[in-house]
């Protein structure tokens, strides 16, 4: 969506004047009406102010923002974390109850795979440098379509399975080599459980989600992605790392779920519960 649209449809939520919404917003009225007509961009401060004037406001930013098949010619740094060591060519063979299903995940952040692995003694942690040039990448952005994503690679959609909305998330990374999407770490695993199970609504946790600042990880769907990946360091972890990060790894999920909770209370009677969602297939 371009930001023209997106700050009419904002305003048109709230149901403000674009004069009102540049009161809310510290800006002026002509910058409002320049933003509209597609004249200039906001700046990272006004997106900033907008978005907090949408959570404050119970509206979900991130349906604005969308999903999006990309290309590019960058060349990234990433890590991965394994429990014994890779050994051989790289392969999209991961678990199919992973978030964005079967493939090879990486991480944005060193500290993303260690804690996944620091139970394991022969764990290792791989930087890698990864060519996505020629590929089909999915950008998934924090938001309800991505907790549907996950909730469909994880088997939670199987009763509406064949329906509109099943359908529509299935067909997300159709013929996708890559997905680039945030990471449902540790602190996320019992907060999206309870999206999950109808404890909690979509708008709680989408506001944890992006409360939290998670990472973004990079998964591998096909053979033509796992190519483009090169290993440019290992290293195997010692038993004192791995204490290290699993104390530093529980002291943030314990902060983080603390965080999480209190965000779950003060939007426990605002948007939709994952069983509504299904239903109306929204």
């Amino acid at each position: 969506m371009k930001s023209s649209e997106m700050i009419m449809e904002i305003r048109s939520c709230l149901n403000i004047s674009q004069s009102e919404l540049a009161v809310k917003l510290g800006v002026s009225f002509a910058t409002v009406n320049r933003w509209e007509k597609g004249h200039c961009e906001p700046s990272k401060i006004a997106m900033n102010a907008i978005k907090s004037l949408c959570n404050s406001n119970n509206i979900d930013f991130s349906q604005f923002e969308g999903n999006h098949i990309i290309s590019s010619n960058e060349i990234v740094t990433l890590y991965h974390g394994s429990k014994s060591g890779i050994y051989g060519a790289i392969e999209p063979i991961s678990r199919n109850r992973c978030d964005f299903g079967k493939g090879f995940y990486m991480g944005t952040d060193r500290i993303q795979p260690l804690t996944l692995i620091c139970n394991y003694p022969n764990a290792k942690i791989y930087t890698l440098s990864v060519d996505l040039s020629g590929l089909r990448i999915l950008d998934v952005e924090v938001g309800l379509d991505w907790a549907l994503l996950v909730a469909y690679n994880r088997g939670k959609m199987e009763s509406v399975k064949h329906s509109a909305i099943y359908n529509r998330i299935a067909d997300l990374s159709k013929d996708c080599d890559m997905i680039i999407g945030y990471i449902a770490n540790d602190r996320m695993f019992i907060v999206l459980d309870r999206f999950f199970n109808g404890e909690i609504t979509d708008l709680a946790l989408i506001n944890s989600l992006s409360a939290l600042r998670l990472g973004k990880q990079y998964v591998a769907l096909t053979h033509k992605a796992c190519k483009k990946v090169e290993i440019i360091d290992e290293q195997e972890l010692t038993e004192e790392d791995r204490d290290t990060l699993k104390q530093e790894s529980e002291a943030n999920r314990s902060k983080g779920v603390a965080m999480a909770d209190e965000i779950c209370r003060k939007y426990r009677r605002d948007g939709r519960f994952f069983d509504e969602i299904l239903k109306t297939g929204e």
